[in-house]
């Protein structure tokens, strides 16, 4: 049986739902920047990044289904798992309306997500270390190069090395000796918000496969989620 799990609420939990078609397993479109020069042979081209895209599903009503739980269901955003690929999840959005009354009429509509370009690793396990190390290992077994979440717990300064290549130095404030980086966003953070003028230099990119990353200074220990990821 086909199925979603939306939020961590799976659809075989709401009454009356059935997924009837799952979205085709695809990869993201390049966003790209085409130069012409005149005289020259042919275009430059720019690669910018991949861009999200749509995932689109039909659904339909059995009897007895709860058309007010199916409205709830389908709002908002977070993570979805769509069962083709059970052990991966993408960060979504509903963003277009869904045809309710066509849904009550003649019992099927469409669900359409927005997903961002990468998916992750559902099974993935937090991976941490204590300043009784000088470094650590991890993994990137998805099929691209990944750009985890890493909090830093320290104090005065922690300089952080992927692979023997210095990376950043995150500076903290006397009270406050967490800083969160989301190499995605390329936003750094803690409590108080946004704390991107005590980080200074890039945010870390783990390769694929083995990476180590190790720190000097006053570090106390480090948290690295979604260091995995798929197109």
């Amino acid at each position: 049986m086909n199925y979603v799990i939306w939020n961590n609420i799976d659809s075989r939990d709401i009454k009356g739902l059935l997924i009837c078609e799952l979205p085709p397993i695809t990869k993201p479109q390049m966003r790209v920047k085409e130069t012409v020069i005149d005289g020259v042979d042919g275009s430059i081209i720019e690669e910018l990044g991949y861009e999200s895209y749509d995932k689109t599903m039909a659904i339909a009503l059995t009897a007895g289904a709860d058309i007010d739980k199916i409205t709830e269901y389908f709002t908002g955003n977070g993570e979805i798992v769509f069962s083709n690929e059970p052990n991966k999840y993408y960060r979504a959005r509903i963003i277009k309306s869904i045809d309710y009354a066509r849904l009550l009429r003649y019992r099927t509509a469409t669900v359409t997500f927005r997903v961002q370009p990468f998916k992750y690793d559902l099974l993935e396990i937090e991976r941490s270390a204590t300043s009784e190390r000088e470094s650590m290992i991890v993994e990137n077994i998805g099929n691209h190069t990944a750009k985890p979440l890493i909090t830093v717990e320290g104090s005065g300064g922690v300089e952080l090395y992927v692979n023997g290549n210095y990376v950043c130095y995150l500076t903290f404030i006397e009270g406050l000796n967490t800083i969160t980086l989301d190499c995605e966003k390329q936003d750094a953070y803690n409590e108080l918000g946004y704390q991107n003028l005590n980080m200074r230099g890039e945010f870390p990119i783990l390769q694929k496969g083995n990476n180590t990353i190790s720190w000097t200074g006053n570090f106390e220990s480090i948290k690295i989620k979604r260091y995995s990821r798929w197109l």
